[in-house]
C-alpha cells in the first residue's frame, strides 16, 4: 500500500514583525516526519511525502496515495486549519488517518471543545472567551488564580511562564499582551490546583485508553503549568509517571473522562487528551486529535513508550485503526 504522509515543517525564519517566538511550534521536524516514514515501512508500506497546502492538493491531484497519514497542523491563525487536510482527502476520495474536518475544527477552538465535552458529563474549569477589540465581560467572576491561554493553539503555544495570574490588574495586563501577539480569542480558566494528566486514546469501535501519564514538576512552583518553557526543557523540568500513581477509582475516573471527551469530539483512530485532577475528580483541560509523534519528545510518544510500545508500534496503531474503518 502507498501511504503519504501530510506534515508541516519547521524551518529556519525569523518570527514575521509581531509574532511571538512559538509561531512554529505545532509543526515537525524532517526528524520526526522520517521517523514516522520508517515507521509505516517497518509496516511494509511504501511511503510518499505529500507536505502540506498548494504542494499537498498538487501531489493528491497527481498521483494519489492509498491513504493518507495526517500530521499537518496548518498555517496561519484560523481556528479551522488543522481540518484543511482531511477536508481536501473527503473532497478527492482519499481514505486519511485521524479525525475527521469537524472534529478537528472543533477541538482546535477550546471553547468549543469545552462545550462539547462538558456536554457529555465530564467536568470542565470555568472558564470566559475574551475576544480582540472587547472589553473583560462585566460578569467576569473566576475565583483567582485564572490561567490564560489563545483559543485556537496547540502545544502550549501561548501558555507561558506567566500565563497564570493572581488579581484584575495582572490579568488586564496579560490579556492586552496576548491579544496583541496572538491575534485570536483567549480562553480565561479558573486555575485547577492539582496533578496535571495526560491520557493517550486509540482505536475506534471501541476506543481504548493506552495509558495515563501524570506530570511532575521537578522544582517546586506554586502554579505548576505544563507550559512551554517547561516541555522545551522537559529533562531538567518535569519528570514523566506512567501508569500514574493514583488510585484505582481515580485511574478508573480519569479513564472514563477521557473516553466521554473523545466519543464527544468525535475522535477516530488517536487523540491524546489532558486533564487537571482536584480532589479525585478529572477536569477536561483540552484534547489534541493530531497529537505530536515526535519519537523522542511527543506525549504520547513517550506514554506509549512507558506501556510497552515502542514508536513503531504507536505508528502501527494508527495505522490499523484507520485500515479498520477502512
Amino acid at each position: 500500500m502507498k501511504i503519504g504522509i501530510a506534515f508541516d515543517l519547521k524551518d529556519d525564519a525569523p518570527p514575521a514583525a509581531g509574532l511571538p517566538d512559538d509561531w512554529q511550534e505545532e509543526f515537525d521536524s524532517p526528524e520526526t516526519v522520517a521517523a514516522i516514514a520508517a515507521a509505516i515501512r517497518a509496516h511494509g508500506h511504501q511511503v510518499v511525502e505529500l507536505g502540506d497546502g498548494r504542494p499537498f492538493v498538487e501531489k493528491l491531484l497527481a498521483d494519489p496515495p492509498d491513504l493518507v497519514f495526517n500530521i499537518a497542523e496548518g498555517r496561519g491563525v484560523s481556528r479551522s486549519r488543522e481540518a484543511r487536510v482531511p477536508a481536501v482527502c473527503e473532497m478527492l476520495g482519499v481514505p486519511y488517518t485521524g479525525s475527521d474536518p469537524l472534529t478537528l475544527a472543533a477541538a482546535l477552538d477550546k471553547d468549543v471543545a469545552r462545550r462539547l465535552v462538558a456536554s457529555a458529563k465530564v467536568h470542565v474549569p470555568r472558564g470566559i472567551v475574551v475576544r480582540p477589540g472587547e472589553p473583560l465581560p462585566r460578569e467576569f467572576n473566576l475565583p483567582f488564580p485564572a490561567i490564560i491561554k489563545p483559543a485556537w493553539e496547540g502545544s502550549s503555544k501561548g501558555i507561558r511562564g506567566r500565563c497564570v495570574v493572581r488579581s484584575a490588574d495582572e490579568l488586564a495586563a496579560e490579556l492586552t499582551t496576548r491579544l496583541r501577539d496572538y491575534r485570536q480569542p483567549l480562553l480565561v480558566e479558573e486555575y485547577i490546583a492539582g496533578d496535571e494528566l495526560t491520557v493517550g486514546v486509540v482505536g475506534n469501535d471501541p476506543p481504548r485508553v493506552l495509558g495515563v501519564m501524570r506530570l511532575l514538576p521537578l522544582k517546586k512552583e506554586e502554579f505548576f503549568v505544563y507550559r512551554l518553557e517547561v516541555k522545551r526543557d522537559w529533562k531538567e523540568r518535569v519528570r514523566y509517571e506512567c501508569p500514574a500513581k493514583l488510585s484505582e477509582s481515580t485511574t478508573a475516573a480519569v479513564a472514563a473522562a477521557a473516553l466521554a471527551a473523545y466519543r464527544a469530539l468525535g475522535c477516530r483512530d488517536v487523540a491524546r487528551i489532558d486533564f487537571r485532577l482536584r480532589g479525585g475528580v478529572p477536569y477536561f483541560l483540552e484534547a489534541n486529535p493530531l497529537p505530536g509523534l515526535n519519537p523522542e519528545t511527543g506525549d504520547i510518544s513517550l506514554l506509549a513508550r512507558f506501556v510497552g510500545a515502542d514508536h513503531t508500534a504507536l505508528v502501527g496503531m494508527i495505522l490499523d485503526a484507520a485500515l479498520a474503518r477502512r
